[in-house]
């Protein structure tokens, strides 16, 4: 799962940050598998007095896109932290050029644009149903 991050958001993206961020252990992650081929992966973070349920480095293998499996992993995300609290936004920092993709799934803009490690990113929040 971190080779599959780090191949997409570092290397495909051009982007060097820290992926391995020390913050895994604390989260849920979910795996979309086929046999033992990774498809696609969401972290979950649990949320904390602070903070609400946040979802996280969605990311999808190259060579398994086209498949609509980004709104796979991310709808089985959405229904963990929908049963998990039920009573609670979910928020999400998504890249500004996926607003359309997660508008799709119920998520709406609560921030201008910003750059996030270079790249436009703009905080976007999903209401309980």
């Amino acid at each position: 799962m971190l080779k599959l991050r780090v191949d997409v958001f570092v290397v495909e993206q051009k982007c060097p940050y820290p992926e391995i961020d020390g913050n895994d252990p604390h989260c849920l992650h979910l795996r979309l598998l086929y046999g033992s081929d990774l498809l696609a992966c969401a972290r979950l973070w649990r949320p904390t007095p602070a903070d609400r349920p946040r979802i996280g480095r969605v990311a999808v293998s190259p060579h398994h896109r086209g498949k609509r499996l980004g709104e796979a992993v991310m709808r089985e995300a959405i229904l963990e932290c929908q049963n998990a609290y039920p009573d609670m936004v979910i928020e999400i920092s998504a890249q500004s050029h996926l607003q359309k993709f997660y508008g799709s799934l119920g998520f709406t803009p609560i921030s201008d644009e910003y750059l996030e490690d270079d790249i436009p990113h703009v905080d976007m929040l999903r209401s309980p149903q």
